[in-house]
C-alpha cells in the first residue's frame, strides 16, 4: 500500500499545471480528460504486456519507467499500482463480477485491465474516490475509447459504494467452502490455495495459517542483498553504499542485508559482483549445503541447474574459502551467460560454467562430486510475492511435466555425487508433489534388497548452523525443511539434504 495521495485528482501536479486548466475547461465534454498521468499509463501498459506477451512485470516495468523518465513518487505509484493490481486480480475480478452485467470473459481484456487498475486504487491504495474514478475514466478514454470510459465510470462508482471490509464479507459468503473463500479473498487460484494448505499441514503447521500465507504472498517483498563471504563483508557493503540508501541486517543470516530503497545497483559491491540481490531463503539453502556434514574429500562442488547464478555465486565464494572448486551447469545458453556474470567477482580458477543437460551429468561423471546442489525447476509457488502474475499462469497440469523433470535431475545428482557426498534438493515451492513426493519416489527407486542408496540428513540442523548466532529459526519437526513467507519473511524454499551411501 502506498501513502502517495498526489494531488486532489490523484495526478502529478506538474502535469496538470503544464497543460493549463483553461484549455481543459474550454474543451468539448466528449474530449475532456482524454489523457491521464504517466504513472497510470505505465501501469496499464505493464498489465497489457503481461497479458499479451506472457511477460513478467518485474522485467517490463523498470525499463519502461526509465524510458519514460518516470521517477520518484510517480515511479513508486506506478509500481504499486501495477504490482498490486496483478497480485489482487482474483479478488478484484470477484468484486467486478458483482458490478458488471456480463461475464468477465466477455469484457475486452484492455477494458478489464482498466477496471482492475481503478478497483485497486479504490480498495487497495490511499487514493481518494473522486481521483481514482476520474483518472481511471481518463485512462479508459485515452487507451480504450470514449464509449467504454462511460462504463468504467459507472462500474467504479458501484465498486466505491461498498467499503473493502464489506466486499470481503460478501466474497466469503459467496464461496462454497472455506478454502475457496480464502482463495478468492486472498487472490489465489483455488487449486494453489488447496495445495498450500496441504503443504502447511504436511510441515506440521496449522492449516488455518493459510490466510496469513496468502496475505504474505500479496505483500511486496523487501529487497535483500547477500554479502558473498570472502569477497566482501556486510560492514563493507554498508560503508560503500550511497548515503541515500539504508542497509539493515538480515533477519536470519549474517550474510544478509535488507535494502531500504529500490536501486541495488547503486551499491558498489552489487555492481561489481561481490554482493548480489538474493532472498534470505535462497541464501540459507546454499549455506546449508556447504554446512552439511561430510566425510572425506571436499574438493569438487556442482550446481546442477545454476541459472541465473545467485546460489552458484554464493557457493563459489564459499568454495574459494575452502580451497574447493565449483562447476555451474546450466542447460539454457542465455542463462549460462547470466551465471558467468554472477560469478565474475570470484578468484580465477574457482568456478567454471558449462552448458549442458543436468539429467545427463550423473551418467557422464559418476561419483565425481562431493557436494551437489539441485535447485530444480518448479512451479515457483514459493515466490508468488515476487512474480505476482505467475499464479494466474500456472495450472495443475504443469506439475506432471515439472515433477518428472525434478525426479530425473535428483537421480542424476545422486549419480554424480560420490559415496559419502551430499546432495541438496531445493525447490522454490512448498507443493508436496514437488518436494516430499519427488524425494520419496527417487529414494524408493534407489533402494535395492531393502538397502537404501541414499539417506536423509537433518536439514533443519544444517540451516540452524548457518543462521546468526543466538537466532531461533522456527522449523518443522522433520528431516527436511520448509521456509514460509508468513513465518520467516522469505520465499517458501524447500530443502532436503541427502547423503549417498552406496
Amino acid at each position: 500500500m502506498t501513502d502517495d495521495r498526489r494531488d486532489s485528482r490523484g495526478r502529478q501536479r506538474s502535469a496538470a499545471r503544464s497543460r493549463g486548466d483553461r484549455s481543459r475547461t474550454a474543451a468539448a465534454p466528449s474530449q475532456r480528460r482524454r489523457w491521464t498521468d504517466p504513472a497510470r499509463t505505465a501501469a496499464f501498459d505493464v498489465l497489457r504486456e503481461v497479458d499479451g506477451s506472457d511477460a513478467y512485470a518485474n522485467l517490463v516495468l523498470p525499463p519502461l519507467l526509465r524510458d519514460r523518465r518516470i521517477t520518484g513518487r510517480d515511479a513508486a505509484f506506478a509500481t504499486e499500482l501495477a504490482y498490486g493490481t496483478l497480485r489482487l486480480r482474483g479478488r478484484y475480478d470477484a468484486v467486478l463480477a458483482h458490478c458488471i452485467d456480463r461475464p468477465l470473459d466477455r469484457v475486452d481484456p484492455p477494458l478489464l485491465d482498466v477496471l482492475r487498475l481503478g478497483t485497486h486504487q479504490l480498495l487497495g491504495m490511499r487514493v481518494p474516490t473522486h481521483a481514482a474514478v476520474s483518472e481511471t475514466v481518463a485512462l479508459a478514454r485515452d487507451r480504450v475509447g470514449a464509449g467504454p470510459a462511460q462504463m468504467v465510470n459507472a462500474v467504479l462508482r458501484r465498486v466505491a459504494d461498498t467499503p473493502l471490509d464489506e466486499w470481503l464479507d460478501r466474497l466469503r459468503d459467496d464461496a462454497p467452502d472455506p478454502v475457496t473463500a480464502s482463495a478468492v479473498v486472498g487472490s489465489h487460484p483455488v487449486w494453489i490455495a488447496r495445495a498450500l494448505r496441504e503443504a502447511l499441514a504436511g510441515d506440521g503447521r496449522d492449516p488455518a495459517e493459510l490466510d496469513d500465507l496468502l496475505d504474505a504472498d500479496n505483500a511486496a517483498p523487501r529487497v535483500t542483498l547477500v554479502a558473498r563471504p570472502g569477497l566482501v563483508t556486510p560492514d563493507d557493503v554498508r560503508a560503500d553504499a550511497p548515503d541515500t540508501l539504508t542497509l539493515d541486517p538480515g533477519r536470519w543470516l549474517p550474510t544478509a542485508l535488507v535494502l531500504r530503497g529500490q536501486d541495488p545497483l547503486s551499491v558498489p559491491a552489487v555492481a561489481d559482483g561481490r554482493a548480489g540481490v538474493q532472498d534470505e531463503g535462497s541464501q540459507a539453502v546454499a549455506l546449508a549445503l556447504a554446512a552439511a556434514p561430510l566425510d572425506g574429500r571436499d574438493e569438487r562442488w556442482l550446481d546442477l541447474c545454476a541459472g541465473p547464478g545467485g546460489k552458484a555465486s554464493l557457493l563459489g565464494a564459499l568454495a574459494a574459502q575452502r580451497g574447493a572448486t565449483l562447476l555451474a551447469n546450466e542447460v539454457a545458453p542465455h542463462r549460462a551467460n547470466l551465471v558467468r556474470k554472477a560469478l565474475r567477482a570470484l578468484p580465477e580458477g574457482v568456478a567454471a560454467v558449462r552448458t549442458g543437460d543436468g539429467r545427463e551429468v550423473g551418467e557422464q561423471e559418476p561419483g565425481a562430486y562431493d557436494r551437489v546442489l539441485v535447485d530444480a525447476p518448479c512451479t515457483g509457488l514459493g515466490a508468488l510475492r515476487r512474480r505476482p502474475e505467475s499464479r494466474w499462469r500456472r495450472t495443475p497440469a504443469d506439475l506432471t511435466v515439472l515433477t518428472g523433470l525434478q525426479r530425473e535431475l535428483l537421480a542424476s545428482a545422486l549419480d554424480a555425487v560420490r559415496v559419502g557426498g551430499v546432495v541438496a534438493y531445493v525447490t522454490c515451492s512448498p507443493h508436496l508433489a514437488e518436494t516430499r513426493v519427488v524425494v520419496d519416489d527417487v529414494l524408493r527407486r534407489r533402494t535395492v534388497d531393502g538397502q537404501p542408496g541414499a539417506e536423509r540428513l537433518d536439514a533443519p540442523a544444517a540451516l540452524r548452523a548457518v543462521v546468526t548466532p543466538g537466532t531461533d529459526l522456527p522449523l518443522g519437526e522433520r528431516l527436511d525443511a520448509q521456509l514460509w513467507p508468513h513465518v520467516h519473511g522469505t520465499d517458501a524454499m524447500h530443502l532436503t539434504l541427502l547423503r549417498r551411501v552406496r
